[in-house]
């Protein structure tokens, strides 16, 4: 019979563990680190980790479809050298990897974003490449593919001073991937592969959860709560609210973003004995940044003008 069901042991829930993530601990062992950004099905991903059974391999990933695909190509060529996380790349290398400690990163087709409007969303800027040199051991490299010249060339625009001595090259269809098939079958022959060899060290610290601090306000009127969002560096945005008079207790669902992580929790506001208390739900499992902090304090602003005291 077939296997229709797959183990989620190889799956990092990253925002409910220690960060940066003890690798050695994961995998039960001290080996050789490579990194997948966007492992799409996880086919190069698994391929990998089969013909080096001597290393360790974690892929990255936002869309939960395609985590699940590659966890059931792990399950399928029963490979206990992979790990899958959901997590936008650069907050990946800001937050769960240590400075130097991965030998190999590779990117197979990412997306290139063509139109001006959304170069801002391109994942290989001057700073990602920085960030990603600081992870990287001494002599690592990276690989870069795209089916798209004009994003290979903006990305050799932001290469100087980033530590890397890179070298292009076209290249014929080679991964057998789904994106490459893609292309293959719309009548592209032609790719680019860029290999980005370290030779100088950028040093960019890990990035640090920030001490969150709730809030207590004598006075709240759940009638009059009317929170205010924030734009700029960080973007806050406050939905829906509800309230149990009962429990004298409020919850207000909130969106709070920062460069690279945005998250969605919900923040509450409950009756204490002499105040009302205002902090992360419990069980969000959220990330504590500063755009958090900062819905935190818009809240507490907001449950404090309603009390009208």
């Amino acid at each position: 019979m077939k296997r229709r069901y797959t183990s989620l042991t190889p799956f990092i829930p990253w925002r409910q563990v220690e960060r940066p993530i003890d690798w050695r601990q994961r995998f039960g062992r001290q080996a050789p680190l490579e990194v997948e950004v966007g492992f799409g099905n996880g086919e190069f991903l698994v391929r990998r980790a089969q013909a080096h059974p001597e290393r360790d391999f974690v892929g990255l990933e936002l869309d939960w479809r395609s985590t699940q695909r590659g966890l059931r190509k792990i399950a399928r060529a029963d490979v206990s050298n992979v790990r899958l996380v959901q997590v936008d790349g650069r907050v990946a290398f800001e937050r769960l990897f240590r400075p130097r400690s991965l030998q190999r990163v590779y990117s197979l087709f990412p997306c290139p974003w063509p139109k001006e409007r959304h170069a801002r969303r391109r994942l290989f800027s001057q700073a990602f490449f920085a960030l990603l040199n600081s992870r990287l051991t001494a002599g690592g490299e990276a690989q870069v593919v795209t089916d798209h010249r004009p994003y290979l060339d903006w990305m050799l625009e932001r290469l100087p001073g980033t530590g890397f001595e890179a070298h292009w090259r076209a290249i014929p269809a080679r991964f057998d991937t789904k994106y490459e098939r893609k292309w293959r079958d719309e009548g592209q022959e032609q790719f680019y592969e860029l290999r980005l060899l370290k030779r100088a060290y950028q040093s960019i610290p890990l990035k640090e959860d920030v001490t969150l601090q709730s809030h207590h306000v004598a006075h709240f009127d759940p009638d009059r709560f009317q929170p205010s969002g924030a734009r700029g560096e960080i973007v806050v945005a406050f939905h829906e609210f509800l309230y149990d008079p009962e429990r004298q207790k409020g919850m207000v669902r909130t969106f709070a973003a920062e460069e690279g992580l945005s998250q969605e929790f919900w923040i509450e506001i409950a009756r204490r004995e002499s105040d009302w208390r205002i902090g992360p739900a419990p069980g969000c499992g959220i990330v504590p940044t500063a755009s958090i902090q900062r819905a935190l304090d818009l809240a507490r602003d907001a449950a404090f003008s309603s009390g009208g005291r």
